[in-house]
């Protein structure tokens, strides 16, 4: 594996040469910089995003009109996939499929979530370190190493663009500093005329707004007792799967930078443990009196078994 990684930063000419750095605002300043210069700039940059899956391909375009975002990418590589933003409705168009439309704040699979963080909130359980400068895409560019203090997470390392303030990369590290994945811009333009590119988006006829069920708020037998710093729930609901006749009940959690679900379920198989990892995603499954727990996300394994264990399970109700 080390050798695709390898092969993967001389194929992209990934030579970081971290130097002495002249005085910079404080690292939590220049990432909230990011923050803002990724919602209101105009930009279109061309990206790979590297797993170990491969290596996938995309451009991305981003103007601001007024209060409101207008933004594309497409998928470059492949059939042809495209999501289109415009304001708070995201539109999404695969083949084979039938287009749809969805609320949102940003396309989530374009830049990295990272660069949508309130930065002010995680410094009260991150450590954001300079690490140096580095050149990528031709940009003179600052490094910074986010860290959680209490180790539950995994890290990431981000290159600032100097002057525009828009990441140039980003890499997802587990614990033992392997990367997981990585964002990589190869060419971007910040300018006026990206507008021009996307004018015809303005007026376009989009697919209608799915329309999602309003849930009613459930109470649940059971919570966990331990999560990591700084985690909050998001929100919760009681479901039924196709095949399955016996609900899952569910618990969205997330830090501002990584997210998680805690779901729990009736269950007739024995006692048992198992856990899988895909790239940044984990999925832990134990089964407990009668009743099967499922932690998936954005977790190092022993995090996600750590908070499946702290389970405390009481009556159903």
């Amino acid at each position: 594996m080390k050798q695709f990684w390898f092969a993967v930063s001389v194929l992209t000419g990934s030579l970081v040469y971290p130097s002495i750095a002249p005085a910079q605002p404080a690292s939590g300043a220049l990432l909230q910089q990011m923050n803002s210069a990724s919602q209101t700039l105009d930009y279109e940059i061309a990206f790979i995003s590297i797993s170990k899956q491969g290596i996938d391909s995309s451009r991305y375009r981003h103007v601001r009109l007024g209060k409101e975002s207008l933004a594309q990418l497409l998928q470059m590589d492949g059939p042809r996939r495209e999501i289109v933003q415009r304001g708070n409705e995201i539109s999404y168009f695969e083949a084979g499929l039938e287009p749809f439309t969805l609320t949102g704040d940003h396309i989530v699979d374009a830049l990295p979530a990272l660069a949508f963080s309130d930065y002010g909130q995680l410094a009260k359980y991150y450590d954001f370190i300079p690490v140096g400068r580095a050149r990528i895409a031709d940009r003179p560019s600052e490094v910074i190493r986010i860290v959680a203090r209490d180790g539950t997470r995994y890290s990431y390392i981000v290159w600032i663009d100097e002057e525009t303030k828009l990441p140039l990369r980003a890499d997802l590290l587990d614990r033992d500093g392997e990367t997981l994945e990585q964002f990589r811009v190869i060419s971007f333009v910040a300018s006026k005329q990206v507008e021009q590119a996307l004018g015809g988006l303005q007026k376009a006829e989009l697919p209608p707004l799915l329309s999602i069920p309003a849930t009613d708020k459930v109470n649940f037998s059971w919570e966990p007792k331990w999560l990591p710093a700084g985690v909050a729930e998001v929100s919760r609901s009681r479901r039924t799967l196709p095949n399955l006749p016996l609900p899952i009940e569910s618990r969205l959690y997330s830090d501002g930078l990584f997210s998680f679900s805690v779901n729990v379920s009736t269950s007739g198989s024995p006692t048992s443990e198992q856990f899988v990892r895909q790239g940044r995603r984990t999925v832990h499954t134990e089964i407990r009196d009668g009743r099967e727990i499922t932690v998936v996300g954005e977790l190092p394994p022993s995090t996600a078994k750590r908070i499946a264990d702290s389970i405390v399970l009481t009556r159903s109700q």
